[in-house]
């Protein structure tokens, strides 16, 4: 197949066409994505949680509508990822910083989603702040068949404490009837300095990589997603010394990972999250061998994405250009999430 850049110049729904001088192919497309919802918390007092700290309840007034304007603006940046190329909302959606799947359910059922028809993949989390990680898919293009969570055990240095983190969701199931699985995760965040807070990102690390070695001893050629907010980027300890993920596709061996952010980052200095003048890449998706291979007969990688559309920067001000947050200086924004999402593009030839 040749001219692959030619791809965008006749889209259909689900689908598009590659044309060259002998022979004009159709495929379909579909999103794979991820993104952190900055604290989208419900208005209700769990008593088993420590959701008093998120911001919707610092809020004293008009929180019911503050909390409906939220989803919204969550439900519309879900509906627009990768819609110019797929025609489509993500097949599947990786998701982290919600309280609960009610939640999420939500964001789902709003009217910019709902005839999308998504399902939801949730566990709670042992996360003090009472903080999960989810994945939302399509019912029509996915099909679930196994999910579990896995709790990474983590202590502080000092006192030797359990430190309770986020789980890390792994769901198993078919796209496109090929089998696929996700791993979705949060990270344990750099509170205390990126230094001090290392060990706990490289033992998270060390979680997706017993996962991944677990799918890849009953199929080396297990076609694998890891995806999250790691606050890491992907030139640090946990994403290249652990989980060894590469930046150049001709590199990738049989049970590697290739990473396309990561060149985004060094080349290009892009970055999903500002902090004091200076960017971060920390949510990523990376995926194994099999999903780069030239064979289109099966689900392919074509290409990724940092979804950083105008409407969800800052347009002014010390934070020009920067996410624009929902929640600062006490108050509701009207804005989106601090993290810009990501998004990969799988391709599939149809006949």
């Amino acid at each position: 197949m040749k001219h692959l850049n030619n791809w965008l110049s006749a889209l259909l729904i689900f689908s598009f066409v590659v044309v060259n001088a002998q022979e004009k192919k159709k495929f379909k497309i579909h999103t794979v994505a991820f993104y952190n919802l900055e604290n989208l918390f419900d208005t209700i007092n769990d008593q088993t949680k420590f959701d008093e700290r998120s911001p919707i309840m610092e809020i004293k007034n008009n929180r019911s509508e503050i909390y409906k304007k939220k989803v919204e603006n969550m439900a519309r940046v879900i509906a627009d990822i990768g819609s110019e190329v797929s025609r489509n909302t993500p097949a599947l959606i990786g998701i982290c910083e919600i309280e609960n799947k009610q939640v999420l359910f939500d964001v789902a059922n709003d009217p910019q989603l709902i005839n999308k028809d998504y399902g939801i993949v949730h566990y709670e989390s042992p996360d003090v702040r009472g903080i999960d990680v989810a994945l939302m898919y399509q019912k029509a293009l996915f099909t679930p068949i196994n999910t579990s969570s896995h709790t990474i055990k983590i202590y502080n240095d000092e006192t030797r404490e359990r430190v309770h983190t986020r789980d890390q969701l792994l769901v198993s199931g078919k796209l496109e009837g090929e089998m696929i699985h996700l791993i979705v995760n949060h990270w344990p965040s750099r509170s205390g300095g990126e230094e001090r807070s290392r060990p706990k990102r490289i033992a998270a690390a060390k979680g997706n990589k017993r996962l991944i070695d677990s799918l890849q001893s009953i199929d080396p050629y297990a076609k694998i997603f890891v995806m999250g907010d790691l606050n890491d980027n992907p030139t640090n300890e946990s994403v290249k010394g652990v989980l060894k993920a590469e930046r150049n596709r001709k590199k990738v061996g049989l049970k590697g990972i290739f990473n396309p952010y990561e060149n985004m980052f060094r080349k290009n200095g892009l970055g999903t999250t500002a902090y004091r003048d200076s960017w971060s890449l920390f949510d990523q998706i990376m995926f194994t061998k099999p999903l780069l291979e030239k064979d289109y007969s099966s689900l392919r990688y074509y290409k990724s994405g940092i979804y950083n559309k105008a409407y969800l920067t800052n347009k002014k001000g010390r934070w020009k250009g920067y996410p624009l947050r929902s929640f600062a200086d006490g108050g509701f924004t009207n804005g989106f999430s601090d993290h810009f999402p990501v998004y990969v593009y799988l391709i599939k030839e149809v006949e």
